[in-house]
């Protein structure tokens, strides 16, 4: 990434940045995690701040949950899933961990896949606490994208039971002004801005066919065998999620659900739909069809 183009996508990131304070999802809600802590990362004096949302239906080590935000891999959204994680955490055996990364441009990749990396290897060597036999991930958008990348390239396939990924991108290879959402009449990702969180995430120098920036040119085989995919139909990314499903699907011995959510844009449960709403039916569906493939 030359100089300019880093001071570009560092403003924008600012931008953008203030204006989530001022009116994003994070304000607008209560998080309230059971515990707070922190982990150590890879890197000598830095530290993950873990949110920890326990659940009562396990004595002994509990199986978890290994949950990352959804970013843009710019915007620092830690809390926007505390709806999700706590109904995991109350109608699921799960603990669930939500967890933090590293934002470009000031990171750009690896670094937030490392941090991924670095909060499984954690609860891996945590067996007195959680149940190795029963470790699961789940992200969403640029989360989904860091959940498909490691459990498909850093470590292997029986390391994680279930993987939930809620409208992830799996190919920034694809220039953004070539993906068309099923239904492109409602409010979309604009092109230029989706160009920006793929070129700040992933700078020229790297090759994007690598399947930890685009899982979808990951083998098959490499993924979880219970995969559970959440698209909508206004996202100009639901396609190749849903065709990476779709091939999932045709493996023997894998449980795959994927359901397109219709009338949904891209990251509409963290609008605030209204009850009774078409948008936040399908917060509650996708939120069950997660606790469903968690529970099965």
């Amino acid at each position: 990434m030359s100089l300019w183009q880093y001071i570009y996508h560092k403003c924008f990131a600012v931008i953008l940045r203030t204006l989530t304070r001022i009116h994003g999802v994070v304000r607008r809600v209560s998080v309230r995690p059971d515990e707070v802590r922190t982990i150590s990362s890879r890197d000598v004096g830095r530290t993950l701040t873990v949110h920890v949302y326990r659940s009562g239906a396990s004595s002994g080590p509990s199986p978890v949950l290994l949950n990352w935000h959804g970013s843009g891999f710019m915007v620092p959204f830690q809390g926007s899933d505390d709806e999700y994680c706590r109904r995991v955490s109350r109608e699921t055996r799960y603990t669930v961990l939500d967890l933090p990364y590293r934002k470009a441009p000031e990171h750009p990749f690896p670094a937030a896949l490392h941090d991924a990396e670095d909060a499984v290897n954690y609860v891996l060597g945590r067996p007195d606490e959680f149940d190795l036999s029963d470790v699961s991930i789940s992200g969403f958008s640029a989360g989904g994208n860091l959940a498909l990348a490691l459990s498909a390239t850093l470590f292997p396939p029986a390391t994680f039971r279930s993987l939930v990924a809620m409208y992830p991108p799996l190919d920034l290879l694809t220039d953004s002004g070539a993906k068309v959402a099923p239904d492109p009449s409602g409010r979309v990702i604009p092109v230029p801005v989706a160009r920006i969180f793929s070129n700040a995430y992933a700078p020229t120098q790297y090759d994007r066919r690598d399947p930890r920036i685009s899982p979808k040119f990951a083998p098959l085989e490499n993924f979880p065998r219970r995969l559970l995919m959440i698209t909508a139909s206004g996202d100009s990314l639901a396609p190749e999620a849903e065709d990476f499903a779709h091939r999932l699907q045709q493996q023997p011995g894998w449980h795959v659900v994927s359901k397109r959510m219709e009338g949904c844009n891209h990251a509409w449960d963290k609008q605030q739909p209204k009850p009774g709403t078409l948008q936040h039916q399908a917060k509650d569906d996708a939120y069950n069809l997660a606790i469903e493939m968690l529970n099965g």
